[in-house]
């Protein structure tokens, strides 16, 4: 890992109507709108989604790095985050982001030790740490053959 501050960057740009366009250097432009929810298309990426799979994707990379600490062998992990933005004090704000996440081990595995590392995901994921919002961790754990 590179030492401390990191720096990002990204783009976006749009007209008046019709969708806006973010960018950042050697990455593929994505499309995105407001969602259905302020009269926006549906059926592409809004900052709100984006934001909830931003959570959900640290949230894996975190787990792999601390479970590659732990030496714990894995399957699969599915990750779904569900963001409830409302109105506080006349601000939309995201208020909580539910994380659900369902982790596939090998027959065998220590599941309680499988269980107390999603955990340390959740509380070392740095995107949701720099989110002021409540969170909630929903973690299941089985064991199947590969």
């Amino acid at each position: 890992m590179h030492p401390y501050p990191h720096t990002y960057s990204a783009a976006a740009a749009g007209n008046p109507v019709g969708l806006v366009e973010v960018t950042a250097s050697q990455l593929p432009t994505i499309q995105s709108a407001p969602p259905p929810e302020f009269d926006g298309p549906g059926g592409v990426w809004s900052p709100e989604t984006l934001l909830c799979a931003a959570l959900a994707d640290c949230f894996i990379l975190t787990f792999r790095a601390v479970s590659r600490a732990a030496k714990l062998n894995w399957l699969h992990l599915d990750c779904r985050v569900d963001g409830v933005l409302e109105r506080v004090e006349r601000t939309s704000q995201f208020t909580r982001f539910s994380n659900i996440v369902n982790l596939i081990v090998s027959p065998g595995t220590d599941v309680g030790a499988a269980r107390k590392l999603l955990e340390q995901a959740e509380h070392g994921c740095l995107i949701a740490n720099s989110l002021r919002a409540a969170r909630s961790l929903t973690a299941e754990v089985s064991a199947r053959e590969a």
